[in-house]
């Protein structure tokens, strides 16, 4: 039996040392996810928690430093700090690293987030919510759709251009006109459904996009769409859906949207 031993004026009843143990592979037997999220963002880890799968799937965050104002100069910005930010992830092999912002990676652009992110990480898969939202609509098979996002009138329609260029058709368009970060984190999903809505029940759409990944929407996807009889997702819907597929997880998820239920395809 071991003796006690004082240290100090407390005394140990037991000091055992050297316990064996046994190793096994770790939380995510299925996918590891790494995800770089904006300092300033409130909502994406919930959003995520409720949209990936409860078990094998490992999710690992790092924050990436962002300013709260939403300007074209801020999001440049944080380009210069992507790869110090992939650093900070765990010494764990990768399936797939998201960048979590929908209007930083079409200003930075979506190659050159998967440039700075391999300047760290080579090979592995990258994709960000601009990128997630193509991959989903795709997969929905529908190309006019309603853009909803918090944004200023600015960010708003050179966010259309640019996914347009992309290949979307955005005949319709709807925003809350919210250039800081932490209100927009704050608008109730009782006024994003509403929004859904309104705007997605415009005859020249198929389907809505909500941008932003401070926006609260996963949680309230299915019950929208059984609505508004149209598929919906988001930039935090899409991108955890497209991290899922592209770290193999390819199996219909009930309950998360139309999305979820669709089958992996062509990524």
């Amino acid at each position: 039996m071991d003796a006690p031993v004082t240290r100090a004026d407390e005394t140990l009843v037991l000091d055992k040392e050297h316990i064996p143990f046994k190793t096994d592979d770790g939380i995510g037997t299925r996918a590891n996810l790494g995800l770089l999220v904006l300092r300033t963002d409130q909502t994406i880890e919930d959003e995520f928690r409720y949209a990936l799968p409860a078990r094998d799937i490992a999710l690992y965050e790092a924050r990436l430093y962002s300013d709260v104002e939403i300007t074209p100069e801020n999001l440049m910005k944080m380009s210069a700090v992507i790869p110090a930010t992939v650093g900070l992830l765990p010494d764990v092999k990768f399936d797939v690293i998201g960048f979590a912002c929908t209007s930083g990676a079409l200003v930075i652009g979506e190659d050159k987030v998967a440039a700075r992110v391999h300047e760290v990480l080579p090979g592995v898969q990258v994709t960000n919510p601009v990128t997630a939202a193509r991959a989903a609509l795709k997969a929905l098979g529908v190309s006019r759709i309603a853009l909803l996002t918090p944004y200023l009138a600015k960010i708003n329609h050179s966010l259309r251009a640019s996914l347009m260029a992309r290949g979307m058709d955005i005949p319709v368009m709807g925003s809350f006109n919210e250039a800081d970060d932490n209100v927009v984190a704050r608008i109730t999903p009782a006024s994003v459904k509403q929004a859904i809505l309104e705007i997605g029940a415009s005859s020249d759409c198929e389907a809505v996009f909500v941008s932003c990944t401070s926006m609260r929407v996963a949680r309230i996807i299915e019950e929208v769409e059984k609505e508004l009889g149209k598929p919906v997702t988001s930039s935090n819907h899409a991108l955890a859906w497209h991290m899922l597929r592209l770290g193999g997880i390819g199996e219909q998820i009930a309950g998360k949207g139309e999305l979820f239920r669709c089958r992996p395809g062509h990524l």
